[in-house]
């Protein structure tokens, strides 16, 4: 049976150190999951495995976020299951614009990230809920995807780790 693996499409400015970080991922592991590679030369548009997460191609589920609509839309097989108010990043602190995946999953993260956390493939960004419902609708994140306490919880009830996340303006 062919295992599903994740590959990443290397981006202008990537490092192999900080797709590491990215997906929580030690460069070691990475390295030996691509043998090939010249983990010191690494260039645009260069696929690389990353261990331990599944295709999204096997995953029916997709996050679609408009960052300008301040909306999430939760997609199954490409038909719109549930749509969500957020909040988003404020100036200086935008949310980033691409494709992710969730990496990982945080129950009760404490302080202003309510009771749910979701890691996306870029260090420090994610989907959360809130201590200040008032924000949601708002661009006063500071990078980050806001959601309701309830709306995030039920969201990551649904969706697994390896979801992808299309963020747009």
């Amino acid at each position: 049976m062919e295992v599903f693996r994740l590959i990443h499409t290397v981006k202008p400015g990537e490092t192999l150190s900080q797709i590491s970080k990215d997906y929580r991922t030690p460069l070691v592991t990475i390295i030996r999951a691509n043998p090939t590679i010249n983990p010191n030369v690494i260039h645009p548009s260069q696929s690389i495995i990353i261990p331990g997460f599944p295709s999204p191609d096997t995953i029916p589920y997709k996050i679609d976020v408009s960052v300008n609509n301040r909306l999430l839309r939760l997609l199954k097989d490409g038909v719109q299951q549930k749509q969500y108010p957020i909040a988003v990043g404020r100036i200086l602190h935008g949310t980033p614009v691409g494709n992710f995946i969730i990496i990982n999953k945080a129950p009760n993260p404490g302080g202003p990230f309510g009771t749910m956390w979701m890691s996306l493939s870029k260090e420090h960004y994610g989907i959360h809920g809130t201590n200040d419902p008032s924000s949601i609708g708002k661009a006063v994140s500071r990078g980050c995807i806001r959601m309701y306490n309830r709306d995030v919880e039920e969201l990551a009830s649904i969706v697994p780790i390896g979801t992808s996340v299309s963020i747009h303006p």
